[in-house]
């Protein structure tokens, strides 16, 4: 027998539906023409729990179920899911006349494949502000093997994510929300809030990062006459004053403009991502193509500040800088002249003395030196090999810097330079955020990040060797370009420099708008999960779906990072939260892979637990070592985090991997319990309370008990509390249920820490012996059992239950507590005062005062 169910999911009928449904439920009994192309059906009404009429059609009928539709919904959805399934329709004509009249009404939406979906968009997020503003001072400070390492290092950690990420991404779709859902939905609603508000202010803080950058680069190499505060040439509290403001003007227009409409982001990314591009395209062909060119007036191979305007030197002939020769002539004054006067006054009494009339620099003089030799020279790389670290205000290490010489403006080594480094890998998730617009995001997913990944790992590499080996060392520790005069990249861009300018400024900016468009989702998706509820007013939307709090919110934190007004010093925090979110995506594909759930099916194959493991460390290692202070905070964020939500009891139940790592560690326990006898030393008070309750509310007859073994256990060993239902279970169902939720608030108010159980039985007494042999599982049986003294026993007659009980505990070898008067028992929250007198009762004497106490009920 066949069966099929009709149900009608949309209002707008079309009349040759109504024909087939009238087909399907009026004309049960079809001709013999008919015979071949019809069925027998059953026609439920409601899904949701009324069962309708059934259509008998001869022997093959459901009449023998009708009762029970009627009286049990539950059996009738069970049934109506179950005819709901249909592989192959029976009439092909029938199915293809609905399905016909169903896809008449939607619109296919398109969908992409894995260069335009995940490749490029990944590609665009991970090339940012760090490649053109940091890169070539990060050579010049690390040095070309150090500088390897740290690319090395963060692409490793990068690349090992992208594989957990891809394992979790094709274990099903991922909505908005990118890494927050993949956490959440694998280790718990927990450490899902903890790690998603890190993400959170990691995207966050990544808006102020590109908005520095695109500020930066349009007051010092773009249009400095812009600045409000003076010349920001050499002085970084003017820059750093009009980055503040002018940082500020940026983010308000950035929000405003996704404010207004997703759509218009969306048009500028594709901008950004050709200007990413051309911008790397020409830094590629400026350096393969480049002559010698850029001569820098220097002391000591220290480059002077403002050399490329008051410190000129003549164009570079037979590939060399000429140093002007010294003479007094005022045509000196603006070149990198002995005798320049700008120059005697910086260094006079330090570098140079008049004797006989006769200028004589004490050490190195002023000369013109070549700062982009290019690639022909192979002294360059082997010179810049080595690392150069300076402290703030160093020319060399250990040696600080005199007169003109430009120092370091901020202290540098291999741990914060890789803090600096760490944001220019990330990005990794844009393809998994956008699985649902994937043809096949299972495919796209893995491939289009891998590849993204490992062509902006060759970028970085071939970048740190072309810098390495074209650009002169004090020409690439320029971190402003105060000497050069310009962005260091700009110069080595072919034909022209404004191509990596005007480039990296909108791509920077894109990048911002998609951050700025990303983080309110996020924090919106934390909101509507309802994890931490003070967060719930994030989780709006405006008319059109705009997450409004949520924008006006992260524009708030993008703005605590402006103010900050250091990209170097941003760039630490960003790293800081991004690590800890890319740990735990590595943390849930290892604990997912060891667990190895029914429900843990990637596509993507190539993932092992080690190799996440492994990705879970090397991002712990980063952290600390680029910024242990920093390290530190975000872990004190997400405890505090975790805690609030453990504390408030999250109710989100997600089949997380935290839960199924506690049943395995659970299952594991019970079975090492049950390898060996308990010692005594061992020994915990194991409590089943058998607790009566009231027949009209179901509510415990006597409350006290359960505060009596809240006290006496101390939290201590396991407590179970049980009461029994009588009568059948299957008509006392619904009472079960609601004393079990009777009994848990109860215990809950006690703050009794235990299990909750009631059953239902023909007869209290057969149930409370059931109840004592069947409690507990493994070494976690209960060895003692607490009862209260029957109230008015020689009237009800309840004693023949009582002693009945007393000899089920003493076959089963428990111990037996016997309360009485247990009404009086002073709650928790009192104070007493006083002895208490504990009589040990031997077994032997228990069994003949029961026995005597029978006799003397039964006369």
């Amino acid at each position: 027998m066949s069966l099929k169910v009709y149900i009608n999911d949309s209002e707008d009928d079309s009349e040759e539906e109504d024909d087939i449904k009238r087909k399907l439920v009026v004309n049960p009994s079809p001709s013999p023409d008919e015979e071949s192309n019809t069925r027998q059906y059953v026609a439920i009404a409601d899904i949701a729990g009324e069962p309708g009429d059934l259509v008998n059609e001869g022997e093959g009928n459901l009449a023998l179920y009708e009762d029970e539709l009627r009286q049990k919904p539950r059996i009738s959805q069970l049934l109506t899911k179950l005819a709901i399934y249909e592989p192959v329709p029976t009439n092909p004509n029938e199915a293809a006349t609905i399905a016909g009249v169903r896809k008449s009404n939607t619109k296919k939406k398109v969908k992409m494949g894995t260069v335009m979906g995940v490749y490029l968009p990944t590609l665009q997020n991970i090339l940012g502000v760090i490649l053109f503003l940091r890169m070539t001072w990060i050579v010049g400070n690390a040095g070309v093997i150090q500088s390897l390492i740290i690319i090395l290092l963060c692409c490793c950690c990068t690349m090992l994510t992208a594989i957990s990420m891809s394992a979790i991404a094709t274990n099903g779709v991922v909505p908005a929300g990118g890494a927050y859902f993949m956490i959440s939905r694998n280790l718990g609603p927990e450490f899902g809030g903890a790690v998603g508000v890190l993400f959170y202010l990691g995207t966050s803080f990544a808006v102020s990062l590109y908005v520095l950058g695109a500020i930066e680069l349009l007051l010092k190499y773009i249009a400095p006459a812009m600045s409000l505060f003076g010349d920001v040439t050499g002085n970084p509290v003017v820059l750093y004053n009009n980055m503040r403001v002018y940082g500020t003007i940026l983010l308000l227009l950035l929000t405003i403009i996704v404010f207004v409409g997703v759509r218009y982001v969306n048009y500028f990314a594709t901008c950004a991502l050709v200007c990413v591009l051309v911008a790397v395209v020409s830094i590629y062909a400026g350096i393969l193509s480049s002559q010698t060119h850029l001569c820098v007036c220097t002391m000591d191979g220290v480059a002077l500040k403002g050399a490329s305007e008051n410190f000129k030197c003549p164009k570079i002939s037979n590939g060399k800088c000429l140093t002007p020769l010294a003479s007094f002539d005022q045509s000196v004054n603006s070149t990198c002249s002995p005798d320049n006067y700008a120059l005697l006054e910086a260094f006079q009494n330090t570098r140079f003395v008049y004797e006989n009339d006769t200028l004589e620099w004490k050490s190195s003089q002023p000369e013109c030196s070549i700062g982009i030799p290019g690639l022909s020279r192979t002294s360059t790389i082997v010179d810049n090999a080595g690392s150069h670290y300076l402290e703030e205000g160093e020319v060399h290490p250990g040696q600080k810097g005199e007169g003109l010489q430009l120092s370091a403006q901020v202290t540098s080594s291999f741990f914060i330079l890789i803090s600096i480094f760490f944001p220019s890998v990330t990005g990794i998730m844009a393809g998994s955020n956008r699985s649902g617009d994937l043809k096949d995001a299972q495919k796209s997913i893995p491939i289009g990040t891998i590849a993204a990944i490992l062509s902006t790992s060759l970028i970085y590499l071939t970048c740190v060797l072309f810098f390495g080996g074209s650009v002169a060392g004090f020409a690439l520790r320029d971190q402003f370009g105060d000497a050069i005069g310009g962005l260091m990249v700009a110069e080595l861009a072919w034909p022209t420099k404004w191509l990596i300018l005007i480039g990296a400024l909108l791509s920077t900016v894109g990048a911002g708008l998609q951050s700025l468009t990303g983080a309110p989702r996020l924090l919106q998706a934390i909101a509507r999960d309802n994890l931490i509820p003070f967060l719930k007013v994030f989780g709006y939307s405006s008319a059109q779906g705009e997450p409004t709090f949520a924008l006006i919110m992260t524009a708030f934190v993008s703005e605590l990072g402006v103010l900050i007004a250091s990209v170097d010093a941003v760039a630490p925090i960003l790293s800081m939260f991004f690590l800890m979110c890319y740990m735990f995506v590595n943390v849930a594909c290892a604990l997912q892979s060891l667990l190895q759930a029914p429900n843990w099916r990637p596509r993507f194959k190539y993932y092992h637990w080690t190799l996440s493991t492994a990705g879970a460390a090397l991002c712990v290692a980063i952290m600390f070592i680029s910024s242990w202070y920093f390290s530190l905070v975000a872990l004190v964020i997400a405890v505090v985090i975790y805690q609030y939500i453990a504390y408030r009891g999250a109710e989100k139940e997600w089949g997380d991997g935290m839960r199924g790592l506690s049943l395995q560690a659970a299952r594991y326990s019970l079975l090492q319990l049950e390898e060996g006898p308990l010692h005594t030393k061992n020994w915990r008070p194991q409590l089943l309370v058998l607790c009566k309750l009231h027949p009209t509310d179901l509510k415990p007859s006597q409350p006290k008990l359960l505060c009596f073994a809240s006290q006496l256990k101390a939290g201590k060993g396991l407590t179970m509390v049980t009461s029994i239902v009588e009568g059948n279970y299957v008509s006392k169902v619904a009472e079960v249920k609601a004393a079990k939720e009777t009994l848990k608030r109860v215990c809950d108010e006690y703050k009794i820490q235990g299990f909750c159980k009631v059953l239902a039985a023909p007869d209290i007494t057969i149930g409370l012996a059931q109840n004592i042999q069947g409690s507990g599982l493994g070494g976690l049986v209960p060895n003692t059992v607490l009862l209260a003294w029957p109230d008015a026993w020689r009237k009800k007659r309840s004693w023949q239950t009582f002693i009945e009980t007393v000899r089920v505990v003493m076959a089963t070898e428990k111990a037996l507590i016997v309360t009485k008067g247990i009404n009086w028992f002073p709650s928790n929250n009192e104070k007493c005062r006083g002895n208490i007198d504990i009589w040990w009762v031997v077994r032997i004497l228990v069994y003949s005062h029961v026995y005597k106490l029978q006799v003397y009920l039964n006369h």
